[in-house]
């Protein structure tokens, strides 16, 4: 007898259907599996088989034959287990097919029968959405998130089959009450540091990317920690996004169901391309840059990265996305993410005038890991100085988070109720309607472009970043009139000291 099984798996972040065929026929026991399936799929065969017997349940002494359709998408990880048992008992006629109209199974067995929860449960049950899910207990609270329609869940093969029978399933788990998760660290934390905490404030207003240039010691890391505060929620497209990013790499950093925070993550400078960028050899996997969709990717230590993998970065901040091909798939993964960075001046880390043990060729090869179109893609490049003896010792704290956070989402919404867009994402065409730039600073910026400081991305990214620096300047915004005010001379001054110049601060430095 051959039965249908409905099911999914996941290529990326992207679930695609899967009908499992079953055949139990006459012939020497066995059981073959086709259609592509990758190791840990292939192994269903141990685990469904002691699932069964551990259940109580026959396994047939007969030919199995086992097609994962369609044939020509490879099939990746324990997501089908159940839909293999399933369709064994189906086809063994040990369960009845008309109860299985118009339901798709997901889910990994034990030996013992149980069902785990697996990564991946989101974008399957979504890609059926108009069928009825079946998951592990576990994965419950996850797939009911992404799914409009009916998800059932099961702790065990024995209540699935039971339900398959005429009996009820189970109900659903309840959401166990647990505190929310923790708060950021706070930016009152911090001592000093007034110009590097501006930067901060403009660069979580306007969403843009930051470099924090300086000596040991000096709180870069501290400060960059510090920016996720100051982000308002993910908005509902982006947290389903998210959501899918974090099901498909099996990671759950949150207590909620839904990825609702900015994500942060900060790798360390070891990780290789396939972990920070996605894919892999057996399995397409999103990487660090899709798992900080919506949120801060932290690159603590950016002088150290391989060149090769600071360079991929350079296509997904442009484009918001990353696609990544091999040769028999490929998938197109989230990666809108503010990148936050962090390096020293200098191998020795500098410090104080004088302190520098490194000579020019040194401090030269060590700022050439950071090639000049990566750095153009920084809108802001501010200079982090030690912090003052006076301030370290000081009892006072300094401005907490909560302030900060108010004027950035004020500055957001000014920007949102403009445009549509953070000033970030404002396209060259846009600047022209969204930023005009007063008499006085279209004279600054011509200058710096004679000069050859600025290149035409570095224009384009200094107007918006002066754009973000008018819209949180309260002094004279007509809020009558969003949009129509320009942006000052003083605005485009200041964004021109938030971008710093690494290599001829180096060379200076050095002479």
């Amino acid at each position: 007898m051959i039965a249908t099984i409905s099911s999914a798996t996941v290529v990326g972040i992207t679930g695609h259907p899967v009908d499992v065929e079953v055949h139990v026929g006459p012939g020497l026991p066995g059981f073959q599996m086709v259609g592509l399936p990758d190791v840990a799929c292939r192994e269903a065969r141990d685990r469904v088989r002691s699932a069964l017997l551990s259940s109580e349940l026959e396994w047939p002494s007969k030919r199995i034959t086992v097609n994962l359709a369609p044939s020509g998408l490879r099939k990746a990880g324990a997501g089908l287990d159940l839909a293999i048992a399933v369709g064994v008992l189906v086809a063994n006629e040990a369960v009845p097919a008309q109860g299985l109209g118009g339901l798709v199974f997901v889910g990994e067995i034990g030996l013992d029968g149980s069902l785990r929860a697996l990564p991946g449960v989101a974008p399957m049950v979504a890609c059926r959405a108009d069928q009825i899910a079946v998951v592990p207990a576990g994965s419950w609270h996850e797939a009911r998130a992404v799914s409009p329609g009916e998800v059932r869940c099961a702790s065990s093969l024995r209540e699935v089959v039971h339900a398959l029978t005429g009996g009820s399933w189970p109900d659903p788990p309840v959401q166990p009450v647990s505190e929310n998760d923790p708060s950021p660290p706070d930016l009152a934390d911090v001592r000093g540091q007034a110009h590097a905490r501006l930067g901060l404030e403009i660069a979580a207003a306007g969403g843009h990317h930051f470099l924090l240039v300086g000596p040991p010691g000096s709180g870069k890391t501290m400060l960059a920690q510090r920016i996720i505060g100051l982000l308002p929620p993910l908005d509902q497209a982006t947290a389903l996004e998210a959501t899918m990013v974090h099901s498909a790499a099996g990671v759950r950093r949150s207590r909620s169901a839904v990825v609702s925070v900015p994500p942060f993550e900060a790798p360390h400078h070891s990780s290789s391309m396939v972990a920070l960028i996605g894919g892999g050899s057996q399995q397409l996997r999103p990487g660090l840059i899709s798992l900080a969709h919506g949120g801060v990717l932290f690159l603590d230590e950016m002088g150290e990265f391989s060149p090769v993998v600071l360079d991929a970065l350079r296509q997904p901040l442009e484009s918001g996305v990353i696609h990544v091909a091999r040769a028999n798939c490929s998938a197109t993964l989230p990666a809108r993410f503010l990148l936050a960075a962090a390096t020293n001046p200098c191998p020795c880390g500098g410090g104080s005038p004088g302190a520098c043990e490194c000579d020019e060729v040194a401090r030269m090869r060590y700022l050439r890991r950071l090639s000049g179109p990566l750095l153009d893609r920084f809108d802001l490049r501010v200079g982090v100085d030690r912090t003052s003896v006076d301030d370290l010792i000081s009892v006072e704290r300094g401005e907490p988070t909560a302030v900060v956070r108010s004027r950035v989402l004020r500055a957001r919404e000014r920007a949102l109720a403009r445009s549509g867009l953070l000033n970030a994402a404002l396209r060259p065409d846009l600047l022209d309607t969204y930023a005009v730039v007063d008499q006085a600073g279209t004279a600054m910026l011509r200058s710096e472009l004679e000069l050859g400081r600025l290149t035409g991305r570095g224009l384009h990214r200094i107007r918006r970043v002066a754009r973000t620096i008018a819209d949180l300047d309260d002094e004279g915004h007509d809020e009558e009139h969003v949009g129509g005010d320009v942006v000052a001379e003083r605005h485009v001054a200041l964004a021109l000291q938030l971008r710093v110049r690494l290599r001829a601060s180096a060379r200076r430095d050095a002479a």
